[in-house]
């Protein structure tokens, strides 16, 4: 009788098994995570000249790739495209930049002058507020400004920007280099990296590279449109208040776009304060209408026809990726978070099919609230 009754005892519970326990796994799986992701950002830091230029070319060759398709297509020799394609690149992104730096130059004599004039001017004015700052303090921050130039650490940090830009150097050539691979054999070379893949398995590798070139390419041709518009409507309005450096106010608005929302505001910041400076407090305030209204007309008629879907990211997601690539990389962290993201979500939107998202990630249905009692809309 008792060796019956033991054989029903029920074995005893583990201690994993209750609330607690999938708790402290839920808790060791989330810290396996962080330390995998924490170790793959510390990797790819250590490697940033190689990682930084693979990236680039990504996204340059999913914006220009279709390009050098269609030259294909129309009989063009494929690595003749693919070199016209690339010059063109670099053709672009070198205007860009000898435009700013000529403008600057050839303006540089007036943009000082005008600049002396207006400190004369808040000299001027500092000495009708209530407080005032003494001569001996206007020395001291002098004085101060020009023992940092003429110390040990100035010249260290002279020496780091040599070495920046040797490294800029060297990541552009081999930014150039890997997107001629890219956009001379892309489609073959993403080939062999689904080899190990099969079945359901190579089709889901092959919804995410198509997902990953499709978002890439539609972001950066978007935005590109978008902050071109953007940087013509600012051009326009500071040839018209006679701003000076409004060349390169409006190359810096369309480089600036590329960063949503935090670059808007910092292109109109940067325009309004040469406008204060040369023209006046007035010039300055109808520059900020100027930039508030061309802003107006890209979020609310640009953006939706030019960028579709491409960028469903919630503006609350946009600041806090933006914050966290910032604090990762720098400028280019912050350039790279937004469409990075972008093509992490689009791959979530196709990971069980061509229009199934994840399982967790996909819209639940909104159940009936059970009516209480006494509610009279239950009746």
């Amino acid at each position: 009788m008792a060796s019956a009754a033991a054989a029903v005892e029920p074995p005893p519970k583990s201690l994993w098994a209750d609330g607690f326990g999938r708790l402290a796994v839920r808790a060791v799986q989330i810290i396996v995570v962080v330390v995998l992701v924490a170790g793959l950002i510390w990797g790819i830091q250590q490697v940033t000249l190689v990682i930084i230029p693979l990236i680039l070319a990504l996204i340059f060759a999913s914006a220009f790739g279709p390009v050098t398709m269609w030259m294909r297509k129309k009989g063009v020799p494929s690595v003749l495209a693919t070199l016209l394609t690339l010059l063109a690149v670099v053709v672009v992104l070198t205007a860009l930049g000898w435009l700013v730096v000529n403008a600057v130059i050839n303006q540089w004599d007036y943009l000082s002058s005008q600049a002396t004039k207006g400190f004369e001017q808040a000299q001027d004015w500092y000495h009708t507020l209530p407080f005032a700052v003494s001569p001996d303090q206007v020395n001291q921050v002098v004085q101060g400004i020009q023992d940092f130039v003429t110390s040990s650490q100035f010249g260290t940090g002279a020496l780091a920007g040599v070495s920046a830009i040797a490294s800029f150097v060297t990541g552009f050539v081999l930014m150039v280099v890997i997107l001629f691979f890219f956009l001379k054999d892309g489609p073959r070379m993403w080939e062999f990296v689904l080899r190990p893949f099969h079945g359901s398995h190579y089709d889901r590798a092959r919804r995410i590279g198509d997902k990953t070139v499709t978002v890439l390419g539609s972001y950066v041709r978007g935005t590109a449109s978008v902050a071109a518009v953007d940087a013509v409507g600012i051009y326009i309005g500071l040839l018209i208040l006679q701003v000076p450096l409004a060349l390169p106010l409006a190359v810096l608005v369309f480089l600036l776009a590329f960063i949503p929302i935090v670059g808007a505001v910092t292109a109109g910041i940067l325009a309004a304060l040469v406008a204060l400076v040369t023209n006046g407090p007035i010039v300055a305030l109808i520059v900020v209408g100027v930039v508030v209204l061309v802003n107006q007309l890209e979020g609310n008629f640009l953006q939706p026809v030019l960028m579709g879907r491409t960028m469903k990211l919630h503006s609350f997601v946009v600041l806090v990726v933006l914050a966290g690539g910032t604090a990762i990389g720098g400028i280019l962290g912050t350039l790279l978070a937004v469409p990075l993201t972008a093509v992490a979500w689009g791959i979530i939107t196709v990971w069980n099919g061509p229009d199934k998202p994840a399982e967790w990630a996909r819209r639940k249905k909104r159940r009936n609230p059970v009516p209480l009692a006494g509610d009279e809309s239950s009746d």
